[in-house]
């Protein structure tokens, strides 16, 4: 007989899906956020069965998501302790650590010194340096980058610094190398960029083409995950999407890419049909980046609806012994202004077939406490921060 309760945990992140503004909202500029609250508000209703059916509704009233009279998963709804509001921050917090020094955005741009290092340590020309989506930036600047051999450098709402370079005139290992100087240069306290992104295209004007040689470089946890700990004591960590690319590899046993939304949820059934101890982990991107950020409640509710289809598929491979936890990282309302993530409360829903019924547990003043029930299943050592649920799982 196994020492612990669930021989597989299956931890869901739905990237920026957040239920409501945090108590703290207001001093990060967020008062009155509320992603999905907003996004049932303006779809006239959610159409989430599925969810529903595991107590979504029973955490905050969600348009069109009736609440249910015997959910199935244990519900409530969880604090951000550290100081931000973004995917790395919010990752790191869920796996055990506390961030008091948020990492840095760049709304105007990267400072003179820092782009001026890089052209000198690159020997290249850097244009851009604004905040941009992808495909804007290449629309843009794509041509001159081809014409002048000038990297295109920009940022988004994440603590990113992307640099774009056609593959035919900047080979991929010197983008790679490029991006590693970037790296080396944005460690400094002063900059705390998340992470460097290479981001390289082909094609011509008019039908440019990123391709799938996009590398992130991370920084790495600045202490011990609770990933550290399961893999070094011997267990399985199955990470989906850009879940290692967050951590930096770190306490990742086993990677696995994807594309979209749904592909991660392939992906997840995937990992379901797999014999392994331990946890698969997975990121739900799109939610954040193809919708949040571009503040598309109606392809962002789509989403949501579409994502819902795909449970039945995890829940009919769940065994008596695995438990699947459903959460996010943050908010990204898209019906606020800017394009900046939202600082809310994130659901919390934990399901296992061996459970009878869920009920209410007690909002957590961090996600760190869905690390810390990880390393009490497991028997790992303890993070420093979070409070373990497993007995309440009964």
């Amino acid at each position: 007989m196994s020492s612990y309760t669930y021989k597989r945990v299956f931890l869901v992140v739905m990237d920026s899906v957040g239920i409501g503004e945090a108590p703290d909202a207001e001093k990060f500029g967020d008062k009155g956020a509320d992603t999905l609250g907003h996004i049932a508000e303006h779809m006239n209703g959610l159409n989430m069965p599925n969810m529903a059916k595991l107590g979504l509704s029973n955490i905050e009233e969600v348009k069109g998501v009736p609440k249910a009279e015997k959910p199935l998963a244990f519900f409530t709804k969880m604090e951000e302790a550290s100081s931000g509001k973004d995917t790395m921050t919010g990752h790191w917090e869920i796996m055990g650590l506390r961030i008091d020094t948020p990492f840095r955005v760049f709304p105007d741009g990267f400072p003179d010194e820092l782009i001026n290092e890089l052209e000198e340590r690159t020997g290249r020309k850097i244009i851009g340096n604004i905040p941009a989506s992808g495909t804007e930036i290449l629309d843009q600047l794509g041509q001159e980058h081809v014409d002048s051999g000038a990297l295109i450098v920009y940022t988004s709402a994440d603590s990113v610094l992307q640099i774009a370079a056609h593959e035919d005139v900047v080979p991929i290992e010197e983008l790679y190398d490029i991006c590693k100087i970037a790296r080396e240069l944005t460690l400094d306290e002063k900059y705390m960029v998340g992470r460097i992104i290479a981001r390289p295209f082909v094609g011509e004007a008019g039908n440019w083409k990123r391709t799938s040689n996009r590398h992130d470089y991370a920084l790495k946890p600045f202490e011990r995950t609770v990933m550290n700990e399961l893999k070094d004591s011997g267990f399985d960590v199955i990470s989906i999407g850009k879940i290692s690319d967050i951590y930096d590899g770190e306490g990742v046993t086993k990677s696995l890419r994807t594309v979209s939304n749904m592909d991660g949820m392939d992906k997840l059934v995937e990992t379901t049909a797999m014999d392994f101890t331990g946890i698969s982990f997975l990121n739900l991107v799109d939610f954040d980046a193809v919708y949040g950020h571009r503040r598309d409640p109606e392809g962002y509710g789509k989403a949501l609806e579409e994502y819902d289809t795909r449970l039945p598929d995890v829940f009919a491979n769940l065994k008596e012994d695995d438990l699947l936890i459903i959460t996010a990282d943050h908010g990204n309302d898209p019906t606020a202004p800017g394009t900046d993530h939202t600082r809310e409360y994130v659901p919390l829903l934990a399901y296992s077939p061996q459970h009878k019924e869920g009920k209410q547990l007690d909002i957590r003043k961090t996600f760190a406490d869905i690390g810390a029930t990880i390393a009490d299943n497991f028997n790992t050592r303890m993070p420093k921060h979070g409070k373990s649920f497993l007995q309440d799982l009964n």
